[in-house]
């Protein structure tokens, strides 16, 4: 039997990120983002495709990241019809494919672009086991695995372009509040390659879960190298898109989505948080913190744990690195 979206999260729908129905568009009104370059992934849908047009919007030269290029170049059509003179450029990413990462990664550098931002923000929800080619549960190869690899090869460009121009760089992970529905010790590294461990919610939770501890550790370590790049994680709400609707299905009873309905934000307004946790200058310096509704908030004790943020960042590095070397 499912579960509504309010039994997911403990009964606590303000959980879900629904106090502020402020748009991306109305966070960046007063800003100019000219000179500056960014990398979203997932921009061909949902919250990756709503934070490039806001960015392109204000003058950021954006890069559209994801798999399908056919609908990158749809995206990139909308916004070049919304803002003609918009910057924008797309470049084929498979998160799950740590050749297509290290490929990815290398063509940007050639381009010899500066980078400001990285926006982590491509997803995925699966309601069944589904393994990658490597065999991993394929969230986590995405949210997790994808990012650290992309983050870890793009980072001496966001420091470089950071010493050169004076400006920060800031890397962002969209994490989520369903970090909180997580299995036992908030992550079964069983369940990433085994079937019968999987739970869908709790294999999402605990993708979550690694997505803000990644941005827990790199950004502290940022801090403690006195480097001008911060990471932060930001949790955009429950939102109308693709994998929200997938994500917070009707279930079992039509009271439960009934009651959930009213808490679940338009991409406009879900990518606000991101865009403001990219771009507002009030957070400059702030490193290593996870945002909701524009609001630094306390993740779960696992999200908040150095010793399974270290597990995490270990993981990543052992898969990372005996991929990249095949």
């Amino acid at each position: 039997m499912g579960q509504s979206i309010g039994t997911l999260f403990g009964g606590n729908l303000n959980s879900l990120g629904g106090g502020t129905s402020i748009t991306a568009d109305e966070v960046t009104k007063n800003l100019s983002l000219n000179g500056l370059t960014a990398i979203v992934t997932g921009a061909s849908s949902g919250l990756g495709k709503e934070c490039a047009r806001v960015l392109a919007k204000r003058g950021a030269y954006v890069i559209l990241a994801a798999r399908r290029v056919s609908v990158l170049e749809e995206v990139k059509a909308l916004i070049t019809a919304e803002t003609p003179n918009a910057k924008v450029e797309i470049m084929p990413l498979d998160l799950c494919d740590m050749k297509s990462v290290h490929q990815f990664a290398e063509e940007y550098k050639r381009k010899n672009l500066p980078l400001n931002l990285l926006m982590n923000n491509g997803g995925i929800f699966a309601k069944h086991f589904t393994p990658t080619a490597d065999g991993i549960e394929v969230m986590w190869m995405t949210h997790v695995v994808g990012h650290y690899a992309l983050t870890m090869c793009l980072m001496d460009k966001l420091k470089e372009t950071a010493a050169q121009s004076g400006v920060e760089s800031r890397i962002v992970f969209t994490g989520s509040e369903a970090h909180r529905v997580a299995y036992e010790g908030g992550i079964n590294f069983d369940a990433l390659t085994d079937p019968s461990k999987y739970t869908a919610y709790q294999a999402y939770g605990q993708s979550k879960i690694g997505d803000i501890l990644l941005a827990k550790m790199i950004g502290e370590q940022l801090k403690a190298e006195g480097v001008n790049v911060v990471a932060n994680a930001a949790h955009p709400g429950a939102v109308k898109t693709s994998l929200g609707k997938n994500f917070f299905e009707k279930g079992t009873t039509e009271v439960g989505y009934a009651v959930s309905k009213p808490f679940i934000k338009s991409p406009e307004q879900g990518a606000a948080n991101l865009i403001y946790v990219a771009v507002a200058p009030e957070l400059e310096g702030v490193s290593g913190k996870f945002f909701s509704d524009m609001k630094e908030v306390n993740p779960n004790k696992y999200a908040s744990s150095p010793e399974l943020g270290q597990k995490v960042m270990k993981w990543c590095e052992d898969f990372v690195a005996k991929k990249m070397n095949a």
